[in-house]
């Protein structure tokens, strides 16, 4: 039992510690609808503001924020941090492609803008496995989640 205590303290500060001090965002809320549509152990959520594309809150681990990926629509890898260039386009970005050339696991991609009336956000996430959603899919789950989170 103390085994399964010391297993969730742990990843609740893994977690935590994503959100950045002060940033304004309701972190522990965002944990858990981020958890809830598309949690994965490889998932990467960016959230920055639009203006500067400071990063203000990330869910996952770093590793899988800073890792390059296929970038799916256009040549080349980057990481979630490097697609929120492409965060401030119409309706967003979903994009999804084999990461491996067998095709036995995909990327997902997702960046657009979050709908907040308080605040001028945009968010970058990435998806990579064998059960990795679509970044369509993505996108469409993450409003919801952005939204159940109070922004």
């Amino acid at each position: 039992m103390r085994g399964a205590a010391i297993l969730a303290l742990s990843v609740a500060l893994v977690l935590g510690a994503c959100a950045k001090s002060g940033s304004g965002l309701p972190s522990d809320a965002l944990d858990l609808q981020i958890g809830r549509a598309i949690g994965d152990p490889t998932t990467c959520v960016v959230i920055a503001e639009r203006s500067s594309h400071k990063v203000l809150y990330s869910y996952g681990q770093k590793f899988n924020c800073l890792r390059g990926m296929p970038a799916c629509d256009r040549p080349g890898y980057m990481s979630a941090q490097q697609a929120l260039s492409l965060a401030d386009t119409g309706d967003g970005r979903g994009a999804s492609c084999p990461s491996k050339p067998d095709g036995s696991r995909m990327v997902g991609w997702a960046e657009g803008r979050v709908k907040s009336s308080r605040r001028d956000l945009i968010f970058s996430a990435v998806m990579e496995g064998d059960r990795a959603l679509p970044g369509q899919e993505m996108l469409a789950r993450l409003g919801d989640a952005f939204n159940g989170a109070g922004l």
